[in-house]
């Protein structure tokens, strides 16, 4: 149901309308006849029409805009009788007869548009008449309406340099002051309107104000387009007559629009140079005043207008730009004591925008903001206002944007300060806005100092900060973050072993207070990445003496045993048995047979107290043989001594089929292609040997236990490695086991109590295939081959 007001409020438009409607129909017919006295009488009671109180401001403008239809073709009409003959003077003298004093200054303001156009009289004196007499009006809104209508009637005739109704050498002084006197008036009835009206009524009067705000501000654009305003005139008049008005209204609303009018339509280069003269006007607004908008807006165009062309920076030097702005901040802040924390660190912000445009290089400035914003905080501790953290992002986030450097972030000694007051959750969202940055630009942290200094910054990301946190946390955003970490880790890099050795060390440090979710995450990356630079280290270091070259990377290798160390607290016996197995191989790589020797001895004793689990261990042997098969440093020995660990932990593995093939894998640690010192023959039979053994029980356990043998597949994974250590010269290999093997492996396929293996059959067939490729390729290859007999097994 549409209330009683708004229900009334039509009425009164709609009978509004018909009344001018009849009247313009009257008019028109009198225009047509070319009756002079009628149109007149009927134009004027058209525009009593606008003489309603009753109305707001949205449905007077509908009907003013009806009137304002009817007047243009009403101009038009006197236009031709000017050209008739008739004097346009007399009419301007007629026109001020009619009974009511509005539609009278309509029609006065139709009549001198006419005049000026006529140039029967200067332009100046038309136009002051009329701004004068537009006074006669007091109604805010008729008031505003009226004069608005003078503004557009006037805006083309103004007697400006250049226009064609031009006058004396102060003509720019004339139309300056008709557009300064008639925006003084509409800002005062349009500030008298607040007034107006019970106070339970104040909220609707504020959005009616802010209906009619563009016909005040339609002034400052037509002042804004007068071509005989330079800077001189700008800087000695015009704004301080606008700045006078804005503030002496001591209206909120007013003062907070005609300033952003002010910085949007006057060029950016006068307000370079009248900078001073704005800010100083700031804290004299009311306190109510959103004065960090206005600021920010003055600022955001000085930054674009510095953006636009390298060659307008010295006017900003000149002019001493930061300064005059930081300073005005200080006194807004110091002013507004109730100015939110938000609206603070946006006044700041846009301060920093500013200056990383027109003083890039001048890091001091930068710092001095940061610095300037932790002092404001000072005491608040950490904020808890969304908009405020929001608004520090993107102020820390600014710099790093601009350099695209983190080194240069880093020289920023009041950085870390403002991070401080962030909150757990948007520390974190700072810490990846860093670490994505420094990936991107695929910048190189080189120094202890920075890796200090960067980890410090970026804790959110390496430290656990509360059971809360890491249970709401999303599981997938958590190994992103952690990645992100790790590719991080990756880029430290310094040619210098003692620089690398210290930023290894820093690292260390901060991630070990990463917990037991973190640290399988990070612990990685450093282990590879200092693996990375021992192995580069050992390649430079070929040519110089053996006691320095072994000396620095058996540090390393020192402080990457205490890293691995750590994970114990975890548990992760698994990931620290690889990371022991890669140093080991490592060390081997470099020459260091006691370091290699005991990352090995660390990985056993892992593999015997703390890997229990049966997948756990086939995994860890297979890794520990593969690592153990591809070093070469040991003596007799040592090697003697781990391999035979191997073999044995192979041995006790759960599974047959399990300890089958890990025995089989330990055939590889007794002969090495490229090792003349490990080319054992007899225990590589021996391995072979005892892995038949074991797969002989599996096919005994399976019988007893299912009725049938089940696959010989681990027969045929045997048959090849016969043939790979036959192809290899392994003396002991001979044609006589492999040829029983095949025969065993035919007859087990063809009796009835083997479980039928679509993939062993499919197996063994390529095996044979290889057999015979092998004799057709004639030679000595082909020779060797030879004598082995198989046929094609069919089932």
């Amino acid at each position: 149901m549409i209330p009683n007001g708004v229900e009334d409020e039509e009425k009164w438009l709609a009978a509004g309308i018909a009344g001018l409607q009849q009247n313009a129909f009257y008019m028109h017919r009198a225009l047509d006849s070319s009756n002079l006295k009628d149109a007149l009488k009927y134009s004027a009671q058209m525009l009593s029409e606008l003489r309603t109180s009753k109305l707001s401001p949205h449905k007077y403008y509908e009907l003013y805009m009806r009137a304002f239809d009817e007047l243009r073709k009403l101009e038009i009409f006197f236009k031709e009788e000017s050209k008739r003959g008739c004097s346009i003077v007399d009419l301007y003298e007629l026109v001020q007869h009619a009974g009511n004093i509005l539609p009278r200054l309509y029609l006065l303001c139709t009549v001198g548009s006419v005049y000026i156009k006529s140039k029967e009289a200067p332009a100046k004196d038309i136009l002051k008449d009329l701004v004068e007499m537009c006074r006669s009006i007091q109604h805010p809104l008729r008031g505003l309406f009226l004069r608005s209508y003078l503004s557009q009637v006037s805006r083309d005739k103004l007697p400006d340099i250049g226009s064609e109704y031009e006058g004396d050498a102060d003509t720019a002084m004339d139309a300056v002051e008709f557009v300064l006197q008639n925006f003084t008036e509409m800002n005062k009835l349009w500030v008298r309107m607040q007034h107006q009206g019970p106070a339970r009524e104040k909220e609707k009067r504020e959005k009616e104000r802010s209906e009619l705000r563009d016909l005040v501000g339609k002034n400052l654009h037509v002042l804004s387009q007068i071509e005989g305003i330079d800077l001189d005139l700008y800087k000695d008049m015009v704004l301080p007559r606008v700045l006078e008005q804005v503030v002496n209204c001591k209206d909120e609303i007013a003062q907070g629009y005609l300033m952003d009018c002010i910085i949007q339509v006057f060029p950016d280069e006068y307000h370079l140079q009248t900078l001073e003269t704005l800010l100083d006007a700031c804290p004299q607004f009311q306190p109510s005043v959103d004065i960090k908008t206005v600021l920010a807006r003055l600022m955001e165009r000085l930054s674009n207008y510095a953006a636009l062309s390298a060659e307008v920076l010295p006017e900003f030097f000149q002019v001493e730009a930061f300064t005059k702005l930081n300073n005005a901040i200080g006194k807004v802040i110091e002013t507004q004591e109730d100015m939110p924390i938000a609206g603070v660190v946006t006044l700041y912000a846009s301060l920093l925008t500013f200056t990383l445009h027109v003083h890039p290089d001048r890091l001091d400035y930068v710092d001095q903001i940061l610095g300037a914003c932790v002092q404001k905080l000072s005491g608040k501790g950490k904020l808890k206002d969304n908009k405020a953290t929001k608004q520090i992002v993107a102020l820390l986030s600014a710099p790093l944007e601009k350099y695209k450097d983190i080194d240069t972030v880093l020289k920023l000694s009041n950085y870390p300060h403002l991070m401080e007051y962030l909150d757990d959750a948007t520390s974190k969202v700072m810490a990846n806005v860093l670490v994505q940055n420094i990936l991107k630009n695929k910048t190189c942290i080189s120094t202890a100092e920075k890796v200090e200094a960067l980890f410090e910054l970026m804790k959110a990301l390496i430290r656990d900060l509360g059971e809360d946190v890491n249970d709401e946390l999303d599981e997938d955003d958590f190994k992103e973050e952690q990645n992100s970490v790790a590719r991080l880790i990756q880029m430290l890099h310094n040619d210098d072993p003692e620089e690398m050795l210290k930023m290894i060390c820093a690292v260390h440090k901060h991630i070990l207070t990463g917990g037991p979710k973190r640290l399988p995450c990070t612990i990685p990356p450093l282990i590879f990445n200092s693996l990375k630079f021992v192995r580069q280290l050992h390649s430079h270091d070929e040519n110089a003496p053996e006691d320095e070259a072994s000396a620095m990377p058996e540090k390393f290798f020192q402080i990457l045993n205490q890293i691995i160390e750590a994970l114990s607290i975890v548990p992760v016996p698994e990931l620290a048995l690889k990371l022991y197995l890669e140093c080991a191989e490592a060390a081997n790589d470099s020459g260091l047979e006691p370091v290699a020797y005991e990352f090995f001895t660390q990985a056993y004793m892992l593999y015997e107290e703390e890997i229990s689990d049966s997948k756990a261990q086939v995994t860890a042997i297979h890794l520990i043989i593969g690592t153990l098969q591809r070093t070469h440093i040991f003596g007799v020995e040592n090697r003697d001594t781990l391999t035979h660990k191997a073999t044995g932990y192979s041995a006790k593995l759960l599974k047959k089929p399990d300890q089958c093939r890990a025995v089989y894998a330990c055939s590889h640690l007794f002969w090495v292609d490229d090792q003349d010192n490990i080319k054992d023959g007899e225990r590589v039979l021996l391995c072979l040997k005892r892995a038949l053994r074991i797969a002989n029980a599996a096919q005994q356990m399976s019988t007893a236990t299912r009725g049938s043998s089940g696959s010989v597949l681990l027969f045929i994974e045997i048959l090849n490695k016969y043939l790979y250590f036959f192809e290899k010269g392994v003396s002991q290999i001979n044609v006589a086991s492999i040829q029983s093997l095949i025969e065993l492996i035919t007859t087990e396929m063809q009796s009835e109590n083997t479980t039928a293996d679509p993939a062993a059959d499919t197996y063994f067939a390529s095996t044979l295939r290889y057999i015979q490729f092998q004799k057709d390729k004639g030679g000595a290859v082909g020779e060797k081959f030879e004598p082995i007999r198989h046929q094609v097994i069919i089932k």
